[in-house]
């Protein structure tokens, strides 16, 4: 069995400070092979943020891979914006912004959705689809393709967010180049299930996790994500905070079982037992 923790939209220069130690020794106790973040390390990009962020993501218990999001860039700062979005980022964080993880059971590709010029709408061309395609189709049948990217490649009427320009071109191709999780945050919600529209009963699943960290909650809770990947079956778990004594707590279990066309949803219910190793 391979164990992925993905965690999203931790904000630091927004975060819960007293949620850290707590969400820390949550990701410890689930013992995952590797901890996927998809975005928003950080609330408006300055440097004290990025060293918050690096601090946490050296305590990490795994190997790490993470993609940038929208507030990982200046908003102020039209210039650095413009010219140079990135350069905190890759200082302190990674100078990969599309890091890959690939083996005989996972692969995890990373793909940069964040559009410099925009605020808060994401993008993702055909090139960038290409290089995913690429990766998946090359590698043993066997492996399960998973797709990191910060921007949901598709997300309800209510989300009051503008949708990632180019995801319906991008979502179509996945689905034919052997995709089988997607897993994005920057909505601030739950999702572990099949994407709406257009897609048969088997196929790729989207995995939003919410907000590990943030205060910035939306009606919402804090959360992350517990992939657990064993032969034909993935299991995905939500691990929520208990804002009573601050804890995270397995709250949700859904199962798929893998098939020749992709995903499909096996079961779903409420939680069992703790996520551990």
């Amino acid at each position: 069995m391979r164990r992925i923790v993905h965690l999203s939209d931790l904000h630091f220069g927004r975060a819960r400070p007293e949620l850290l130690i707590p969400l820390q020794a949550a990701v410890t106790q689930a013992a995952p092979d590797l901890v996927v973040i998809s975005g928003d390390l950080t609330q408006r990009a300055r440097s004290r943020e990025f060293r918050q962020a690096r601090g946490f993501l050296d305590a990490l218990p795994a190997p790490w891979m993470a993609v940038p999001g929208n507030h990982d860039v200046p908003l102020y700062n039209l210039g650095a914006r413009l010219f140079r979005p990135f350069r905190k980022y890759r200082k302190w964080i990674a100078a990969e912004l599309e890091p890959v993880h690939a083996d005989d059971d996972i692969a995890v590709v990373g793909v940069n959705t964040v559009d410099p010029r925009r605020h808060q709408r994401g993008r993702i061309g055909a090139r960038a689809t290409r290089r995913i395609c690429a990766l998946f189709e090359g590698g043993p049948p066997r492996r399960l393709n998973i797709v990191l990217g910060h921007h949901p490649f598709e997300q309800a009427a209510d989300a009051r967010k503008t949708p990632m320009r180019g995801a319906p071109r991008a979502l179509d191709a996945l689905m034919k180049c052997n995709a089988h999780v997607v897993l994005s945050g920057h909505l601030h919600r739950w999702r572990a299930g099949r994407f709406l529209t257009g897609i048969r009963a088997e196929g790729p699943i989207q995995i939003h996790s919410g907000t590990s960290l943030s205060s910035r909650l939306r009606g919402a809770v804090n959360d992350f994500a517990v992939l657990d990947v064993e032969d034909a079956r993935v299991t995905v778990r939500r691990m929520m905070v208990d804002d009573t004594d601050l804890s995270f707590a397995e709250a949700e279990c859904t199962r798929f079982r893998r098939g020749p066309g992709g995903l499909s949803l096996l079961e779903r219910g409420a939680a069992e037992s703790p996520a551990s190793g």
